[in-house]
Parts: C-alpha cells; structure tokens; sequence
C-alpha cells in the first residue's frame, strides 16, 4: 500500500545509489550489464539473418533487411517511451521520494501499453506499404510483410519489456535490468534453428522467435520490478493523467529522437536498394552486426541515464559533468577497440554471412573505413542522456533530426554519386561526425546552464505542447 506519510518513506528508502562513490566505476557496471541485456535484443534479429543466410537465398537476407528497418523503428519508439520513464523515476528517487517514483512506474507502465497497442494497431494494415516505400519488389516484398505481419502485433510486449528493464536500472538494479532482456538472447539463440530448420517454418519461423522471445521480455521485467523492488503503485485516474502530461514532455521529443535514426537508415536502405539485393543483404548484415559490436555503446545512452537523473535530482551538478566527460573517454577507448577487433575478423565475418559479390564489398568497406565514424554516434547517445534528463528532450530531438536530414541526405546522396553503394555508407558517416561534435558542444554548454537553474524552475513548456493544447494546463513537470 502507498504510505500517507511522506517523511516515513523517506526514512525506509534506501539512498539513492548513484549520487555518491565513483562515477567510472557506476559507468562501467551500469553500461556493461545493459549492454548484456540490449546486445540479448539484437542477438533475436542477429540469429534471424544468419539462420536465414545459411538457406543460401539472397531475397530472404534482404527481406529481414526490410522487416530490420522496420523492427529497428519501433524498438527507437519504445526506447523513447523507456527514456522517459528512467528520466523521471530516477529524479524522484535521487529527491528522495520512493513513493513518488512507484506512481510514476506504474503511470509509466500503462502510458507504455496504451501508447504501443494504439501505434501497433495503426501500422498494421500498412506493413505492405511500408516495405514497398522501402523498396523492396516482388517476391523479397511478399515474405518481408509475411514476416511483419507476425511480428507487429507483439510491439506492446516489447515495449512493456523495455520499460520494465528501464526501471530496473532506474532504481540502480544492473543485474536484474540486465536479465530482462537475456532472456531474450538466449530463447531466440535456442529456438531460431528450431523452428527455421527444425519445424522447416523458414522466415516464418524466425518470425514466431521473436514474438516468444518479446513474452519472455516481459514477464521477466515485471517480475523484477513487482515482486523483487515492489517499485509499482497503480494511480488514480487524476494522478494518471498528471503522471502522462509529464511522461510526454520527455517521451515525445524522446520518441521523435529515437526515430530519427530509423527515419535515417530507411533513407539509406532506399538508397542502396538500386543496386540490387546484394547490396542490400550486405546493408542488412551492416545493421545487424553494428549493434552487437557497439552494444555497448548503445547500452551507454541509457546506462548513465539514471546516474544523470539522480545526481540532477539531488543537486550534485559537477557529477553531471564529470558522468559526461567520463562516458566520452569510455566511448573513445571502446571503438578503438572494436574497430581494430572487427578488422581482425572481417574475412570471417563475411563468409559467417555467406556474402559474395556487392554485399562483401559493402561489409569490407564498412569494417575499414566507416566502423572508425561510430565514435561520433557514440558522443551523440552521451548528449542525448544528458538532455533527456536534465530537461532538454527537446535539443536531442533537434539534433537527431538534424543528423536524420541535413546529416544523411546530401552526404548519403553525393555519396552515392562518387561511390556507390560504398558512397552510401561512408555520407552516412560523414554526417555523424558532424553531429557527433556539434551534439557534445552543446551539451557541455547544457550542462553549464542547468547548474545556474534549480532543477524545480520551468521557464518555457516543451514545445509538443503547442502541438497539443489539450494537455497544456496545469505545472509543467519542471521540465524546461
């Protein structure tokens, strides 16, 4: 049951953890769990196209690049809704008040199911559409939407998952955060062949993986956050809507962040998709490849998150900064490493594939020259957490869609040109080094400013809200 005494549960909770000890060290546990957990994500559609290689077709590789882009959008949109969940309950739970941050798990939780149910339910009668603006044709479109069909619907335990895990870390549990979503890896490292070689259900198979693998998310996350932390309390109506109004100041421009590089990558499979199914299977094993080997990296954006959030929530400004700085050398050493690591193995790695022709080409590009360019994304995910939880959602929103647009399309687009399909790749990392550089330079200034502002003044509502009136009345969230 809630406490009605908000001086007693204070007294019972335990100290937030990150607002103290060392910075590197909360770094490097937070970020090395999650990225067990979020690398368990990308193993499912891993497995999905080296299982599906191995049946030596190259329209079933480039249907699961399709369906991979498509995938990848609606995991950026449950990170969003992720990111905001961390934000918050983080702040709360850094000020002290548990009680405040087990309503805002459990606005948090219903805000995610609602919100994914709906945007699932509106994107499936256009999965064929969608996979056609991608430009896949014939049979390779028939199978990706075959493929989607099956998948779409399970967007809601996805998110709920996600969510879940997000909490976890919130609440400084690395460990179980990091078991919501191996559990994940290892259903869909067992049952992939199973059920593609096994059940002779081909793509399908691998299909049927994914929506188990997403139950598996799910129960495991609530389960932690339940039974283990007891870290959810259901609202009442009017406290729901509140929490909503809050959840969306981050979760929009958070949603729309998150979307950008999604939004990205659509344009760069469209561009690549010319050059024929061997490009585009090669563009396929690019996008699979990158987040196991830079999982880390990822993990990194939503690993300091909460480190961020409590620190903002007990006033330790220079924590921030130094978190910032920190996660920066952790994001140079890493890709020297990979990139070096991945350059050892590049010859493996394509006959792992099966990749010949256009789409061994591409990957030995790739693992050359442009893996170095990961740096720049990297600095990019930093700011991003530096924004989201210090309540500037909206600067991540700007400059991923900047990164998205005026950072992809004339780069992508001369590249291509120049180079082909190699050209593709390469404007795409040209763009993120710029926006990797400028993204940081605005967050040390970000930082400077928010240690001149309490952390309760809201100068200017986001800027969704002009968008949506409805919502607008009442405090802001102290979001800025």
């Amino acid at each position: 049951m809630a406490s009605s005494n908000p001086t007693s549960d204070q007294a019972q909770s335990p100290p937030p953890k990150f607002v103290s000890g060392s910075l590197l060290r909360h770094i490097l546990i937070m970020t090395s769990t999650s990225a067990v957990g979020l690398i368990a994500i990308f193993i499912v559609d891993f497995a999905n196209l080296f299982y599906i290689s191995l049946l030596g077709k190259q329209e079933l590789a480039a249907a699961i690049g399709y369906a991979g882009t498509i995938i990848f959008f609606s995991i950026s949109i449950s990170i969003g809704f992720m990111i905001s969940a961390i934000a918050l309950v983080s702040k709360a739970l850094g000020a002290g008040e548990r009680e405040r941050a087990r309503k805002l798990s459990g606005s948090s939780m219903i805000f995610v199911l609602l919100a994914l149910i709906t945007i699932a339910a509106l994107t499936f009668p256009f999965i064929d559409d969608i996979v056609g603006l991608l430009g896949a044709r014939g049979q390779t479109r028939i199978i990706a939407t075959d493929f989607m069909q099956v998948v779409i619907p399970s967007m809601p335990l996805m998110g709920v998952g996600m969510c879940a895990s997000g909490l976890l870390r919130a609440i400084g549990d690395a460990k179980r955060a990091m078991y919501v979503t191996l559990g994940t890896g290892i259903f869909a490292a067992v049952l992939d062949p199973i059920f593609i070689f096994t059940l002779d259900l081909g793509i399908q198979g691998a299909a049927y993986v994914t929506v188990i693998s997403r139950f598996v998310t799910m129960a495991v996350g609530l389960y932690g956050v339940i039974k283990i932390h007891d870290m959810i309390a259901l609202p009442s109506v009017a406290e729901f809507t509140a929490d909503v109004r809050q959840l969306m100041d981050i979760a929009v421009p958070a949603v729309l962040t998150n979307t950008a590089t999604p939004v990205g990558n659509a344009y760069i499979t469209v561009s690549i998709a010319p050059y024929g199914d061997e490009a585009v299977a090669g563009w396929a094993i690019i996008g699979r490849l990158t987040p196991l080997a830079f999982g880390f990296i990822f993990a990194l954006s939503g690993a300091i998150g909460p480190i961020i959030g409590q620190n903002y929530g007990a006033g330790q400004y220079e924590r921030i900064r130094k978190t910032v700085i920190d996660s920066l050398i952790v994001t140079l050493l890493y890709t020297i490493a990979i990139w070096l690591i991945l350059f050892l193995l590049r010859d493996i790695i394509i006959a792992g594939f099966s990749a010949t022709g256009e789409a061994a080409a591409l990957l030995t590009f790739f693992i050359n020259i442009v893996v170095a360019s990961f740096l720049f994304n990297g600095a990019m995910f930093v700011a991003n957490a530096a924004f989201n939880n210090l309540g500037y959602a909206t600067y991540s929103t700007l400059l991923n869609w900047g990164k998205a647009t005026v950072g992809t399309i004339p780069f992508v687009w001369a590249g291509s040109l120049l180079a082909q399909s190699n050209g593709v790749i390469a404007g795409q990392g040209v763009g993120a080094i710029v926006f990797g550089i400028l993204s940081i330079v605005v967050c040390l200034h970000v930082i400077k400013q928010v240690g001149r502002t309490p952390p309760d003044e809201s100068p200017r509502p986001p800027l969704w809200r002009f968008a949506l009136p409805a919502f607008s009345s009442g405090k802001s969230a102290n979001i800025p």
